[in-house]
């Protein structure tokens, strides 16, 4: 097992922008990828940190702008690699799946927002190259979200798609218990479709 962090869009955009991350609150979140970073540089594993990058007249992510610049606790920090990318996946028009190939990783973790779109993209992405995906559920987040299908609290987004991840995809996980997992030099559980369908029997009453 070769393991790769991979930090996404941890911009200003979502701290004193207009996309606030609201849950996990972002000043743990924020902490909580720092100390995956740490442990990451400590143990060997390579960081990959990504950056959103839309057009100069975007009103979110305007590359050049605040917003789009990296929050200092990252870009402060040692990486490996530090990619642009302009759609929801780290791997779409991206050369993100060489340069891991070219390291033979293959099991990443996911950290940064939004958790709904460009982490899990991301980790779908990972999963469908046959590759291990590990999902830090406490170094991850997202806003409230309203469309024509409904709306969810930026909670119940973040925890749906932890759900839904945990079920087949990814190895959901807090960074403490990933950071042990990373200490021992062993992997995170496997996700199991098949028992995540099986549900408990309903008690009978009388």
């Amino acid at each position: 097992m070769k393991r790769a962090l991979v930090v996404i869009d941890v911009q200003n955009e979502y701290f004193t922008g207009d996309l606030p991350i609201a849950h996990p609150p972002r000043e743990e979140s924020l902490a909580n990828i720092m100390s995956a970073m740490d442990t990451a540089r400590a143990h060997g594993v390579p960081v990959v940190v990504v950056r959103h990058t839309a057009p100069a007249e975007s009103p979110i992510f305007a590359s050049g702008g605040h917003g789009w610049e990296l929050r200092e606790e990252v870009s402060g920090r040692p990486y490996d690699l530090l990619m642009d990318k302009t759609m929801a996946s780290a791997f779409a028009r991206t050369g993100l799946g060489a340069w891991l190939e070219a390291r033979e990783v293959d099991t990443v973790t996911i950290a940064g927002y939004m958790t709904q779109n460009c982490d899990e993209s991301t980790a779908r992405d990972a999963y469908h190259r046959g590759m291990a995906v590990e999902f830090l559920s406490d170094a991850t987040g997202t806003v409230a979200l309203s469309t024509p299908a409904g709306r969810l609290t930026a909670e119940e987004a973040h925890s749906h798609v932890l759900v839904v991840m945990a079920s087949n995809f990814a190895a959901v996980a807090a960074t403490a218990e990933w950071t042990a997992a990373v200490g021992a030099g062993r992997p995170l559980p496997r996700p199991d479709i098949w028992a995540s369908t099986r549900q408990e029997p309903a008690e009978v009453s009388g």
